[in-house]
């Protein structure tokens, strides 16, 4: 059975502001236990005016407070942009605020566009194998599994706080060379198909074939992270995914537009009705009622050969948001799976 978990960005409501962004992530992780998804993970985003979510961090630590079961993590941490050492410190406190619940998803990318990246003071991405090194190296020492070595540069300086544990390690991936990477370090993978615009299988597929056992992780694990929508009918599945289909759409044109409502929306789609472009995000959208989402998660899980689906579920509203995790996790509350289809047998 492939496990559902939540992945959010914290993005805005209709006219609502950032800040309304940032709380509602909260009644999400909230609902999200409720329903039995396995995790939610929170992104990072900087100096986008559609998204919340630049400190997850900081929304783990709320979450913490509000739930007492689900796994909170990071979807990702853009590693380059910070000292691996304050990661690591950062979310030991994570970890010791709620034991055994943290997840530490990490990225090589800045999250940002490159004024931004400059302004958070970020390293170019080709620094990110040796700042994933030292932060492996400061969770085990910190978590008394893996002392540094008497002569290691680092050995003295501890991550505070210490153990006994240390959140689970996982990398987002957006290709199959970054997948074999989390292969070689023995963690978690997630493939980001939102953002690659492609099929993770291959990635999974060659990231399975890299996997070597690390302290992080004996056995592979891998997930794919993905957009979608449910409602009560295909049709109104259809009508509220649309600002979230025309800002997809608008950043393809060269802008990145916030649609505050579903007929302004629609209207810039009619616009472009026929276009290629358009067509591919219509068609990578599950979108539609209930069941049906279901039917394809699980469609999609069995060719990808995913562990863990991680759902991107953005509508108009609050309310919409929390109905699509409602349908999408089906009538068990509390067993938020997808049924295996006999293909993946």
């Amino acid at each position: 059975m492939t496990r559902l978990s939540v992945l959010d960005l914290s993005p805005l409501s209709g006219e609502g502001t950032q800040a309304q962004g940032v709380r509602d992530s909260l009644e999400v992780a909230v609902a999200a236990e409720r329903l039995g998804y396995h995790r939610i993970w929170f992104a990072e985003h900087h100096s986008i005016a559609t998204l919340s979510s630049a400190t997850p961090e900081v929304l783990i630590a709320a979450a913490s407070q509000r739930t007492s079961h689900i796994r909170l993590g990071s979807g990702g941490v853009m590693l380059p942009n910070y000292s691996p050492l304050k990661v690591a410190e950062t979310f030991m406190a994570l970890e010791a605020l709620a034991p055994g619940r943290i997840d530490l998803g990490v990225g090589r990318a800045l999250g940002a566009d490159a004024r931004t990246g400059a302004a958070l003071r970020a390293q170019s991405s080709e620094v990110f194998p040796q700042y994933f090194a030292l932060l492996n190296a400061w969770l085990l020492d910190s978590a008394g599994k893996e002392p540094f070595p008497p002569h290691h540069p680092a050995a003295g300086v501890r991550a505070s706080p210490t153990g006994p544990g240390h959140p689970a390690l996982f990398m987002l991936t957006s290709s199959v060379e970054s997948a074999i990477f989390a292969g070689r370090a023995g963690v978690g993978m997630v493939f980001s198909e939102f953002i690659a615009r492609t099929d993770g299988g291959p990635a999974i597929r060659a990231y399975r074939e890299a996997f070597e056992p690390s302290p992080f992780a004996a056995e592979p694990f891998a997930g794919v992270g993905l957009i979608a929508f449910a409602a009560d009918t295909e049709a109104e599945a259809v009508r509220l995914d649309a600002p979230r289909r025309a800002a997809s759409f608008s950043m393809l044109t060269g802008e990145r537009r916030r649609f505050t409502s579903i007929e302004g929306a629609q209207a810039f789609l009619d616009e472009f009705k026929g276009d290629p472009r358009l067509e591919a995000v219509i068609a990578r959208s599950l979108t539609g009622e209930g069941a049906a989402v279901r039917g394809m998660l699980a469609e999609k899980a069995a060719q990808a050969g995913a562990d863990e689906l991680f759902v991107m579920s953005v509508g108009p509203t609050l309310s919409d948001r929390l109905r699509s995790l409602e349908l999408i996790a089906g009538d068990t509350p509390g067993a938020a799976r997808l049924p295996q289809l006999a293909a993946a047998v």
